[in-house]
């Protein structure tokens, strides 16, 4: 079944919202500071591209030092990234088919406005890094 969702999920917004992430870690990678945010962005766009068997925890030995970066985060990337699964979403929740997809994407909103210090893990073996 998730393979299904995966493919439908590919097709109407998977693919989209995976090049929004792709053009934000391309843009934070051009200096060395935004490296790390541009890896984060890649990962999550990876994530975006094929989302349904996997799920996002926390990292237990992320620090104080995360929250900071979220915050640079929230202000250069993930403002807009939040409004395109914002925007994408409620456009899946027109149609009853599209209602799953819909609530994937909300369900996204969280990690594309604090994805550090998150790691992303199959759901079968969802166990928190440091454990």
């Amino acid at each position: 079944m998730k393979t299904i969702l995966n493919v439908i999920w590919l097709v109407l917004c998977g693919f989209w919202m995976f090049l929004g992430y792709l053009a934000a870690g391309l843009l934070l990678c051009i200096t060395i500071i935004g490296i790390p945010f541009g890896v984060a962005a890649f990962r999550i766009g990876v994530y975006a591209l094929w989302p349904f068997g996997q799920t996002v925890v926390d990292r237990r030995d992320a620090g104080a030092g995360s929250f900071v970066v979220n915050v640079l985060w929230l202000i250069l990337a993930g403002w807009w990234l939040a409004l395109g699964h914002i925007l994408t979403g409620i456009a899946l929740c027109v149609s009853i088919i599209g209602i799953p997809l819909g609530i994937a994407n909300f369900k996204l909103i969280p990690v594309s406005l604090f994805p550090l210090g998150k790691e992303i893990v199959p759901t079968d073996r969802p166990l928190v890094s440091g454990w």
